[in-house]
Parts: structure tokens; C-alpha cells; sequence
């Protein structure tokens, strides 16, 4: 077992609270839009937690939200004018910046989908273009039955081009295709409705009561077992069926010979919580 360290953010607010890390994102003058400097921090962050899962102080879960009432606005448009004002000798091609700065977003959402731990994201005020990538990469979203969530790229004359591949994955083809032809626009209850988020609350209140409640669920569950559940789930996507039963046989049995495998027979067995569900532990 290692000791790990969070990198230094700037743009985020990070607070450790036993297992689980508390990030805001922190530009609530932008409704915190996402600057480059930003994402590369997001970035740098999960990075981080992939250690964390083996660590001495083990991260079991992230709870993403935004600081000032909103989530978060989508990109900094401010941050793609300045690329903007370049001139690549070919627009669109290998040496453009603008290529190299929109798939930053691209990583950043793969790599806070294929984080070990289990990903929260709160979401109340603005959940756009980013953001509403954000929502959909989390393994569980809550939100604010008065939360705006909208895909504005196309009436911008652009296409969400690294958001889009998510959110069909999140809530299927038709559903993405609707919202990215009419600039989709949800509330938190719409949002519900066709699979974005999984809980809508009414109030700030009930959202929090819902945020503890995901967490004490949370807690029963085996880290080992989430992030290598995690990884098959999204797996399936990609690879090949037949390979990937394959792939999770063996990851079942070195699970069950495993330390978080006899604990969580042997406490089923003398009807006791398994240890990582001890709010002791």
C-alpha cells in the first residue's frame, strides 16, 4: 500500500472527508465555465485517484458539483476565441490547436468515466455542453428538479463533438440525436425522465438527503469489486462479448479468493456488515 497526494488546483476545490473527495468546480463567476487550465486540472486529479483506490487511505467515491449554485456552464468561450485567433496552415489539421484543445475535453470525460471509484455528480443551476457531458459520465447523477440542463453547440454553429459519443451512450441514439438537433433543452425531472440523471429532488434539501443516501449505499459495496465491475460494464461497449466473459471468469475468481471475496462471504455467513461497510473503518 502507497501513500497518495491530490495535485494543487487552482480551479477546483477539493475536500477529503475520510473515503470520499468532495470537488467543486470553482469559477463561479463563469457559472464555472470550463477553461483549459480547468479540464487539464480535472485531469490531473483522476489521474490521482487512480492510485488512491490502492493507497493507504483509499478514495472510495468522488462527488462532483459545482460551487455557486451552478454546475456548470459548458466551455470557456473566452479560452476558444484566443485559439480561435491562430491561423493553422490547415484548419482542422494535426498542427491547428483548436484539434489538441477540444479533445482535452474528450479525455477528460474518459477518465472520469474509468475512475475506480464510484463518481457522484451533484448538479443544480447550469448543466451545459461540458457539463452536461459531465452528468453523463458520472456513475450516479442527482439533480435539482430546477436544473437547466441544455446542448447549445449546434445553435452556436458547432458540433459537440467530444460530449456526443457519451451522451448517446448515456441515454441512446434517439434521445442524443433530439437533443442535438434542437439545442436540448431539460429540466432536472425531464432529464429523469429519459435516463440522464437518476434522481430529480425539489429542493436543496432533499438533494442533499438523496446525496447521504447514495453515499451510506455506497459504503456496503466493495471498492476492489466497483472498480473492476466499473471496467467490465464500460467494457462491454468495445470489446468483443465472448472475450469479455472470458475477462470477467477470471476477474470473478481472483475476486472471491480475494481479501474483499472472503470478507464479504465470511460476514454474509456470521450475518455481520462486511468491514469496508463499517462507518467505523
Amino acid at each position: 500500500m502507497s501513500h497518495f497526494e491530490l495535485p494543487k488546483t487552482e480551479h477546483l476545490k477539493l475536500r477529503l472527508e475520510g473515503a470520499v473527495l468532495h470537488l467543486s468546480l470553482d469559477r463561479p463567476e463563469v457559472r464555472n465555465a470550463m477553461s483549459f487550465a480547468m479540464v487539464e486540472e480535472l485531469i490531473a486529479v483522476f489521474d490521482a485517484l487512480e492510485d488512491a483506490a490502492e493507497s493507504d487511505a483509499p478514495v472510495r467515491a468522488v462527488v462532483l458539483r459545482g460551487a455557486g449554485g451552478h454546475f456548470c456552464a459548458g466551455g470557456d468561450v473566452k479560452d476558444m476565441a484566443k485559439v480561435r485567433m491562430t491561423s493553422p496552415e490547415e484548419p482542422g489539421g494535426p498542427d491547428d490547436p483548436l484539434v489538441a484543445g477540444n479533445r482535452l475535453f474528450g479525455t477528460m470525460l474518459s477518465v472520469v468515466e474509468a475512475a475506480p471509484q464510484a463518481v457522484i455528480a451533484v448538479v443544480e443551476g447550469a448543466a451545459m455542453g461540458g457539463g452536461f457531458g459531465l452528468a453523463c459520465v458520472a456513475d450516479v447523477t442527482l439533480a435539482r428538479a430546477d436544473a437547466k440542463f441544455r446542448l447549445p453547440e449546434t445553435s452556436l454553429g458547432i458540433p459537440p463533438a467530444q460530449i456526443a459519443p457519451f451522451i448517446v451512450r448515456r441515454i441512446g441514439l434517439t434521445q442524443a440525436r433530439r437533443l442535438a438537433v434542437t439545442g436540448g433543452r431539460l429540466d432536472g425531472d425531464q432529464a429523469k425522465a429519459i435516463g440522464l440523471v437518476h434522481e430529480s429532488y425539489a429542493s436543496a434539501e432533499a438533494l442533499e438527503t438523496g446525496l447521504a443516501q447514495t453515499l451510506a449505499d455506497l459504503r456496503r459495496c466493495a471498492p476492489g469489486a466497483v472498480a473492476v465491475t466499473k471496467d467490465l460494464m464500460i467494457s462491454a461497449l468495445s470489446e468483443n462479448l465472448e472475450v469479455l466473459l472470458d475477462r470477467g471468469a477470471r476477474d470473478f475468481a481472483r475476486a472471491i479468493r480475494g481479501p474483499e471475496g472472503v470478507e464479504g462471504t465470511m460476514a454474509f455467513v456470521e450475518k455481520r456488515e462486511p468491514k469496508w461497510a463499517r462507518t467505523d473503518a
